[in-house]
């Protein structure tokens, strides 16, 4: 599959306005490209997200966006200004998050919110905000008391009390256990319910699936598909899968057999086989069960953009 095949086309800045407009996009630091001539546009008032392994470009390319870095060539526009020539005006239209270390950690929520609030031209005001993102009962709580979702909910309030156009998510959810990530998602999908536009880098595949609506991955500092996760996934033209458990090795000759079956694979205990048809799940388990295969924890995977990154740069997601 070529690269070509699954980047759509730039939209009509006419008929759709742009939040974000990158076009060839390049920053280095000495012999190394971190971002290699990277274009794409975000259109307003949806959640698009940079997706990629640790390493990929994705943090200096927000930040070359949000007029923190200066690209060495390109052009970036973020709401129609230059981040670096009209920085003070587009401050008070973006919001970004900052990290913990950003902060002192003694510093009361109260005061934290006051402070930023006081950076800028007009603000809201930052109570309602508290209650919306269950803080209500933090207000006077020192930020190094909170837990690290509480924290995260701290840093999305002070990255929306100016009231911004676009809103810029960097890594939000990492380290953050299940429960508290899926709130996070919750948060981040009532923020685009409000016209807010959303720019968000994650290494998490399930995370960009669940929210974006368009999604662009990088590796390497290239940009190397473009489309919301429905036509990337759709792209690949895959069929199901099946997974398994089995203690050792078996032969997996009748399955390789069976109609349909594109391939299996097992890794340890774990087979995978790969394949489509409207009987493909029936014909594997009947295969499994005649064949007197000692099996357990059968289930069917459809494909995902974790498939999509491995199809495209031929590795697994790097941690």
């Amino acid at each position: 599959m070529g690269y070509g095949s699954i980047m759509t086309e730039v939209a009509n800045p006419e008929l759709e306005p742009h939040a974000v407009q990158c076009e060839r996009l390049v920053k280095r630091y000495g012999a190394l490209t971190a971002v290699d001539e990277v274009s794409f546009d975000v259109r307003a008032g949806e959640i698009f997200g940079l997706v990629g392994p640790n390493g990929a470009g994705k943090t200096t390319t927000i930040e070359c966006i949000e007029g923190f870095r200066k690209p060495d060539s390109g052009s970036v526009r973020v709401m129609g200004l230059d981040p670096q020539h009209d920085r003070y005006e587009l401050r008070e239209r973006m919001g970004v998050q900052f990290q913990s270390a950003a902060l002192p950690p003694r510093i009361r929520v109260e005061e934290a919110l006051s402070l930023f609030a006081s950076f800028y031209r007009t603000s809201v005001d930052w109570r309602p905000l508290l209650v919306q993102l269950a803080l209500a009962d933090k207000q006077r709580a020192p930020l190094a008391t909170l837990s690290g979702g509480q924290k995260q909910r701290v840093f999305i309030a002070l990255a929306l009390v100016n009231d911004p156009d676009i809103v810029f998510f960097d890594e939000l959810t990492s380290g953050l256990d299940p429960q508290s990530r899926r709130s996070m998602w919750e948060l981040v999908a009532d923020i685009r319910e409000r016209g807010k536009t959303v720019f968000l880098t994650t290494h998490f595949m399930e995370e960009a699936e669940r929210l974006c609506d368009r999604v662009a991955i990088m590796d390497h500092g290239r940009l190397v598909a473009l489309d919301s996760p429905r036509a990337l996934i759709a792209s690949l033209e895959a069929g199901r899968r099946v997974v398994f458990q089995v203690d050792g090795a078996f032969d997996d000759a009748a399955l390789r057999a069976l109609p349909g079956v594109t391939a299996v694979e097992q890794t340890g205990e774990r087979v995978t086989v790969s394949g489509e048809g409207d009987r493909f799940l029936s014909s594997v388990a009947g295969s499994l069960e005649s064949g007197g295969v000692a099996f357990r924890d059968l289930r069917t995977e459809q494909p995902n953009l974790e498939d999509v990154f491995l199809v495209l740069t031929g590795k697994k997601m790097r941690e």
